[in-house]
């Protein structure tokens, strides 16, 4: 798809940089307590997160005349994405580099879009996890709006998977991203926010080789009260979990030789280890966690259209579901290089999804449990689909992540590694017919 024309001139615009008339406003910038720094400077913390709850803030002062933009990395319905260089101060060798996201303000208002460049902006204020964006700040000028995030140097996995062999992912790779996107999927439910845009291209590689989602402009943000926490017993029976749960004081952490330095790892006795026992067939080892947003509906038409789920088509109404949906459609991609119902026009794309059967290619050989929980993935009853009622639990318990350390996610080492990132590379002229792919 082409970009939108008023794309270019924005980027006229941006290089230029005459970012010195544009008016100042005071930002909030996102830092990361387990970075181990005390330091004032604004630096990206990638994979720093120790927990869901590190975040601190500080308040500076920041405008775009303070950033040094070097390359677009790639553009979307409502703005581009360029490479930026907070500029050096005289006593610093290096510049940090982010991740900016610019909308023009009058285009949004006159293509009616403002309320999605709202949508994502309020979504990332609220996010901290290690497999999704930190908002570092958010600068705004009387024309542009600039979200400051994360620079993944690995690219997406869309690009990714044109660059393996057949242009396809193995079994291994397919399992670790498709686990650490199940994990943020069920973050984003439990805070009440269906992603609705989940594809190849909005999974970023990270620098330590771990994805991050982006691109929350399409995504739905619940009410507080449509995702409600609830226990599911070994009885299958649910119980809303009490809301007054996080004012128990747990004893803090003290130091001692059983705590892997790297890791955070289950507290057990050092003294008195448990023996092992044999797990029992159907037992998942008791309660679950489920807070899936099952009482949300859209009547909206978004997505990418290989990637839209049944009920988006057909106009009845759409839930967290979707999200379930598309990440079957991810996993078939990576498997197979390919959508499952993609036809020779938009049209027919969407009657196959409808209409069609999910049919599996006899090349590559693919194991049976991966064909099992993208076929359930792929239920067209919404209410049938794999997650819809007990969300990522149901999806973690299937036998394809058998051997998952659903806990220890961030410690398990990814299949491909990006090299050493160095912005003299992507700002290097001297080869403009060899043009370096980010997004």
């Amino acid at each position: 798809m082409e970009p939108p024309p008023w794309l270019d001139d924005l980027a006229d615009d941006l290089q230029s940089i005459s970012f010195t008339s544009t008016t100042t406003t005071t930002t909030t910038l996102h830092r990361s307590t387990s970075s181990g720094s005390s330091s004032a400077s604004l630096t990206p913390a990638p994979s720093t997160h120790t927990s869901f709850s590190s975040k601190s803030t500080s308040k500076h002062s920041l405008s775009l005349s303070d950033l040094r933009f070097s390359l677009r990395l790639g553009s979307g319905d409502i703005g581009s994405v360029y490479l930026v260089e907070l500029k050096a101060k005289p006593n610093e060798k290096e510049s940090p580099v982010f991740a900016a996201k610019i909308m023009d303000k009058k285009e949004l208002v006159s293509r009616s879009k403002e309320g999605r460049a709202r949508t994502e902006r309020e979504i990332l204020e609220t996010l901290d996890h290690p497999f999704l964006p930190t908002l570092y700040a958010c600068i705004e000028s009387q024309r542009w709006l600039c979200l400051l995030t994360e620079f993944c140097p690995g690219g997406d996995l869309h690009v990714l998977r044109q660059r393996q062999p057949l242009k396809r992912f193995e079994e291994t790779a397919v399992r670790f991203f498709a686990s650490e996107v199940i994990v943020a999927l069920e973050y984003l439910h439990m805070m009440g926010i269906v992603y609705r845009d989940l594809k190849p291209e909005n999974v970023l590689v990270r620098s330590d080789g771990h994805i991050m989602l982006t691109d929350f402009d399409l995504s739905l943000k619940c009410d507080d009260s449509t995702s409600t926490p609830q226990i599911i017993s070994d009885k299958n029976h649910a119980a809303a979990a009490p809301k007054n749960d996080y004012l128990v004081e747990h004893p803090r952490y003290t130091s001692s030789s059983c705590i892997i330095p790297n890791c955070i790892v289950p507290a057990v006795s050092c003294f008195h280890p448990r023996r092992k026992r044999k797990k029992k067939m159907g037992n998942r080892g008791g309660p679950e966690f489920v807070a899936e947003p099952v009482d949300v509906r859209s009547m909206s038409f978004v997505g990418t259209h290989e990637y839209l789920a049944p009920e988006i088509v057909s106009g009845e109404g759409h839930g967290s579901p979707v999200d379930w949906w598309t990440l079957g459609i991810f996993m078939f991609e990576l498997f197979y290089g390919v959508t499952p119902f993609r036809g020779v026009d938009h049209e027919l794309t969407l009657a196959n999804i409808v209409a069609r059967a999910l049919e599996f290619p006899k090349e590559p050989v693919v194991p049976a449990t991966a064909k099992d929980l993208i076929s359930q993935l792929l239920v067209k009853d919404p209410a049938r689909r794999m997650g819809s009622t007990m969300g990522a639990s149901a999806v973690k318990h299937h036998p394809f992540f058998q051997g998952v350390n659903w806990a220890l996610l961030r410690c398990t080492p990814p299949p491909y590694v990006p090299p050493p990132f160095n912005t003299e590379v992507v700002s290097d002229e001297s080869c403009p017919e060899t043009p370096v792919e980010y997004y």
